[in-house]
């Protein structure tokens, strides 16, 4: 069974991706989280730290929700560089930036155990009908 890593009540995880999910920025709660260096996530797909038992149903809401333009929330199992996981409360927003380019804001904090429990159940329905 894997590790599961729990938050602290203060972590605040944030990461920045190019309108594809390519890695701009993440901070070091992000990275320590996912046990990965800056340089290690720099450049890669946001996905690398996508765990296997998220639903597709999940990240399609997602991808559907940004690129209209609005503000995604919701539940999400990650996973880290050594085979764990954890959960965090995700808020991704659209923006654009100075130069014109745009790209998503990802800001992820800790999620309750009640909410934990309660999206893992609905995941592994979700799963078992993909």
């Amino acid at each position: 069974m894997s590790k599961e890593t729990i938050l602290d009540d203060y972590a605040f995880l944030v990461s920045e991706t190019d309108e594809k999910g390519i890695i701009r920025f993440a901070n070091d709660d992000f990275c320590k989280i996912a046990e990965y260096s800056l340089d290690e996530m720099m450049g890669k797909p946001h996905n690398m730290v996508r765990h296997p038992d998220m639903p597709k149903a999940a990240f399609k809401d997602l991808w559907e929700t940004v690129k209209k333009g609005n503000v995604w929330t919701g539940y999400v199992k990650n996973a880290t560089k050594s085979g764990g996981y954890y959960w965090v409360y995700a808020t991704v927003y659209p923006f654009e930036s100075c130069d014109g380019s745009k790209g998503y804001m990802s800001c992820r904090r800790k999620a309750s155990r009640e909410e934990i429990d309660q999206h893992d159940k609905l995941y592994k329905d979700l799963k078992a009908k993909e």
